[in-house]
Protein backbone atom coordinates (compact mmCIF):
# COMPACT_ATOMS: atom_id res chain seq x y z
CA UNK A 1 0.00 0.00 0.00
CA UNK A 2 1.34 3.14 -0.67
CA UNK A 3 2.31 5.85 1.80
CA UNK A 4 0.58 9.07 2.42
CA UNK A 5 3.57 10.88 2.19
CA UNK A 6 4.03 9.02 -1.78
CA UNK A 7 0.73 9.88 -2.50
CA UNK A 8 0.93 13.21 -2.01
CA UNK A 9 4.83 13.80 -3.41
CA UNK A 10 5.35 15.96 -6.31
CA UNK A 11 8.09 17.88 -8.28
CA UNK A 12 7.29 21.04 -10.09
CA UNK A 13 9.72 22.90 -11.82
CA UNK A 14 7.90 26.02 -14.38
CA UNK A 15 10.33 27.90 -16.50
CA UNK A 16 13.55 28.07 -14.67
CA UNK A 17 16.61 29.21 -15.82
CA UNK A 18 19.88 27.85 -14.07
CA UNK A 19 23.49 29.34 -14.36
CA UNK A 20 27.09 27.30 -13.29
CA UNK A 21 29.67 29.59 -13.10
CA UNK A 22 29.35 31.78 -15.63
CA UNK A 23 27.68 29.62 -18.16
CA UNK A 24 23.92 29.18 -18.72
CA UNK A 25 23.07 25.27 -18.34
CA UNK A 26 18.83 24.98 -18.17
CA UNK A 27 16.42 27.83 -19.89
CA UNK A 28 12.82 27.60 -19.82
CA UNK A 29 12.82 24.21 -18.11
CA UNK A 30 9.43 22.44 -17.53
CA UNK A 31 8.79 19.79 -15.55
CA UNK A 32 6.34 17.79 -13.76
CA UNK A 33 6.79 14.31 -11.27
CA UNK A 34 4.12 13.04 -9.66
CA UNK A 35 3.19 10.09 -7.85
CA UNK A 36 4.38 6.68 -9.51
CA UNK A 37 6.17 8.60 -12.66
CA UNK A 38 9.86 7.60 -13.54
CA UNK A 39 11.23 10.81 -15.38
CA UNK A 40 14.40 9.40 -17.15
CA UNK A 41 17.37 12.73 -18.01
CA UNK A 42 19.39 12.18 -20.80
CA UNK A 43 22.50 14.08 -21.89
CA UNK A 44 25.82 14.61 -22.78
CA UNK A 45 28.00 15.87 -20.13
CA UNK A 46 27.54 19.73 -19.42
CA UNK A 47 23.44 19.41 -20.77
CA UNK A 48 22.81 19.69 -17.10
CA UNK A 49 21.46 16.42 -15.56
CA UNK A 50 23.35 17.04 -12.39
CA UNK A 51 22.33 20.67 -12.13
CA UNK A 52 18.75 19.66 -12.60
CA UNK A 53 18.76 16.95 -9.75
CA UNK A 54 20.68 19.19 -7.64
CA UNK A 55 17.89 22.40 -8.01
CA UNK A 56 15.31 19.47 -6.92
CA UNK A 57 16.94 18.49 -4.01
CA UNK A 58 17.81 22.47 -2.91
CA UNK A 59 21.51 22.15 -3.27
CA UNK A 60 21.80 25.01 -6.42
CA UNK A 61 19.38 27.78 -6.61
CA UNK A 62 17.37 28.96 -9.77
CA UNK A 63 17.65 32.34 -12.01
CA UNK A 64 14.61 32.46 -12.83
CA UNK A 65 11.28 30.52 -12.79
CA UNK A 66 10.02 28.43 -9.85
CA UNK A 67 10.47 25.10 -8.03
CA UNK A 68 8.03 23.34 -5.91
CA UNK A 69 8.92 20.14 -4.35
CA UNK A 70 6.68 18.10 -1.90
CA UNK A 71 7.76 15.47 -0.44
CA UNK A 72 11.35 13.99 1.28
CA UNK A 73 14.26 13.33 -0.99
CA UNK A 74 16.82 10.92 -1.23
CA UNK A 75 19.57 11.79 -3.74
CA UNK A 76 22.10 9.21 -5.15
CA UNK A 77 25.19 11.24 -6.80
CA UNK A 78 28.90 10.44 -7.46
CA UNK A 79 30.00 12.87 -4.23
CA UNK A 80 30.95 10.31 -1.56
CA UNK A 81 29.17 10.30 1.21
CA UNK A 82 29.90 7.14 2.90
CA UNK A 83 33.42 7.41 5.37
CA UNK A 84 36.14 5.26 3.91
CA UNK A 85 37.26 4.00 8.01
CA UNK A 86 33.34 2.97 8.36
CA UNK A 87 32.59 -0.92 7.78
CA UNK A 88 29.40 -0.93 5.46
CA UNK A 89 27.35 -1.75 7.93
CA UNK A 90 28.00 1.32 10.22
CA UNK A 91 28.00 3.65 7.03
CA UNK A 92 24.86 2.88 5.87
CA UNK A 93 23.77 2.41 9.51
CA UNK A 94 24.40 6.33 9.78
CA UNK A 95 22.63 7.54 6.81
CA UNK A 96 20.11 5.25 6.68
CA UNK A 97 19.12 6.40 10.69
CA UNK A 98 19.26 10.00 9.17
CA UNK A 99 16.50 9.08 6.60
CA UNK A 100 14.28 7.43 9.54
CA UNK A 101 14.63 3.56 8.11
CA UNK A 102 14.81 0.94 10.41
CA UNK A 103 17.01 -2.14 10.65
CA UNK A 104 14.69 -4.17 8.36
CA UNK A 105 14.75 -1.61 5.45
CA UNK A 106 18.64 -1.75 5.95
CA UNK A 107 18.95 -5.45 5.82
CA UNK A 108 16.43 -5.31 2.54
CA UNK A 109 18.33 -2.96 0.82
CA UNK A 110 21.71 -4.64 1.46
CA UNK A 111 20.17 -7.77 0.15
CA UNK A 112 18.72 -6.61 -2.98
CA UNK A 113 22.05 -5.30 -4.17
CA UNK A 114 23.86 -8.82 -2.88
CA UNK A 115 25.87 -7.08 -0.22
CA UNK A 116 25.52 -8.46 3.28
CA UNK A 117 28.82 -10.72 2.93
CA UNK A 118 30.46 -7.42 2.96
CA UNK A 119 28.99 -5.58 5.54
CA UNK A 120 31.90 -5.80 7.65
CA UNK A 121 34.19 -4.62 5.42
CA UNK A 122 35.59 -0.87 5.71
CA UNK A 123 34.25 1.20 2.48
CA UNK A 124 37.74 1.87 1.62
CA UNK A 125 38.11 -1.73 0.27
CA UNK A 126 34.91 -1.58 -1.67
CA UNK A 127 35.68 -1.50 -5.34
CA UNK A 128 33.57 1.59 -7.20
CA UNK A 129 31.03 -0.72 -8.32
CA UNK A 130 30.36 -2.30 -4.45
CA UNK A 131 30.27 1.65 -3.41
CA UNK A 132 27.65 2.34 -5.85
CA UNK A 133 25.84 0.02 -4.83
CA UNK A 134 26.16 1.16 -1.16
CA UNK A 135 24.84 4.07 -2.20
CA UNK A 136 21.83 2.92 -4.00
CA UNK A 137 21.27 0.91 -0.59
CA UNK A 138 20.87 4.00 0.98
CA UNK A 139 17.98 5.59 -1.08
CA UNK A 140 16.46 1.77 -1.43
CA UNK A 141 16.19 1.91 2.53
CA UNK A 142 15.11 5.32 3.04
CA UNK A 143 11.34 6.23 3.09
CA UNK A 144 11.38 9.36 0.85
CA UNK A 145 8.90 9.11 -1.21
CA UNK A 146 11.71 10.98 -4.23
CA UNK A 147 14.35 9.07 -5.46
CA UNK A 148 17.04 11.32 -7.28
CA UNK A 149 19.52 8.85 -9.04
CA UNK A 150 22.34 10.79 -10.86
CA UNK A 151 24.02 8.23 -13.34
CA UNK A 152 22.97 5.20 -11.04
CA UNK A 153 24.20 2.74 -13.23
CA UNK A 154 27.64 3.87 -13.76
CA UNK A 155 30.41 0.85 -12.47
CA UNK A 156 27.38 -1.38 -12.19
CA UNK A 157 27.58 -4.98 -13.39
CA UNK A 158 24.22 -6.45 -15.56
CA UNK A 159 23.03 -8.58 -13.28
CA UNK A 160 23.06 -5.15 -10.57
CA UNK A 161 21.48 -2.96 -13.40
CA UNK A 162 19.19 -5.34 -13.36
CA UNK A 163 18.71 -5.21 -9.42
CA UNK A 164 17.90 -0.98 -10.15
CA UNK A 165 15.75 -1.09 -12.78
CA UNK A 166 13.45 -3.71 -10.25
CA UNK A 167 13.93 -1.69 -7.61
CA UNK A 168 12.93 2.00 -9.46
CA UNK A 169 9.94 -0.27 -10.55
CA UNK A 170 8.92 -0.74 -7.18
CA UNK A 171 8.86 2.27 -6.00
CA UNK A 172 7.04 3.92 -8.99
CA UNK A 173 4.62 1.00 -7.93
CA UNK A 174 4.01 1.85 -4.80
CA UNK A 175 3.77 5.82 -5.37
CA UNK A 176 6.99 7.02 -5.60
CA UNK A 177 8.64 8.85 -7.90
CA UNK A 178 12.10 8.41 -9.52
CA UNK A 179 14.30 10.59 -11.45
CA UNK A 180 17.05 9.12 -12.99
CA UNK A 181 19.56 11.42 -15.15
CA UNK A 182 21.88 9.40 -16.94
CA UNK A 183 23.67 9.46 -20.60
CA UNK A 184 21.70 5.83 -21.66
CA UNK A 185 18.27 5.63 -22.87
CA UNK A 186 15.93 3.80 -20.53
CA UNK A 187 15.87 0.30 -19.79
CA UNK A 188 12.71 0.37 -18.40
CA UNK A 189 8.84 1.55 -19.13
CA UNK A 190 9.53 5.29 -17.85
CA UNK A 191 6.91 8.14 -17.70
CA UNK A 192 8.88 10.96 -19.51
CA UNK A 193 12.23 10.42 -21.52
CA UNK A 194 13.05 14.01 -21.78
CA UNK A 195 16.90 15.24 -23.71
CA UNK A 196 18.61 17.75 -22.34
CA UNK A 197 20.70 18.61 -25.40
CA UNK A 198 19.44 21.46 -26.63
CA UNK A 199 15.81 22.31 -25.85
CA UNK A 200 14.86 18.48 -26.78
CA UNK A 201 11.76 17.49 -24.95
CA UNK A 202 10.85 13.46 -26.32
CA UNK A 203 8.17 12.39 -24.14
CA UNK A 204 7.61 8.37 -23.70
CA UNK A 205 5.01 6.27 -26.00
Amino acid sequence: MPNHQSANAEVNLSSIAVMRGNRLVLQNFSMVAKPGNIIWLRGANGAGKSTLLRVIAGLLPVLAGTVRVDGTISLVDDVALLDGTRSLDHALAFWTKLDAANADDREAALKAFDLLSLIDVPIRYLSSGQKKRAALAIAIASPAPIWLLDEPYNALDSLNMLKLDEAILRHSAKSGIVIVAAHQSPSIAVTENISLDGAGLVRAA
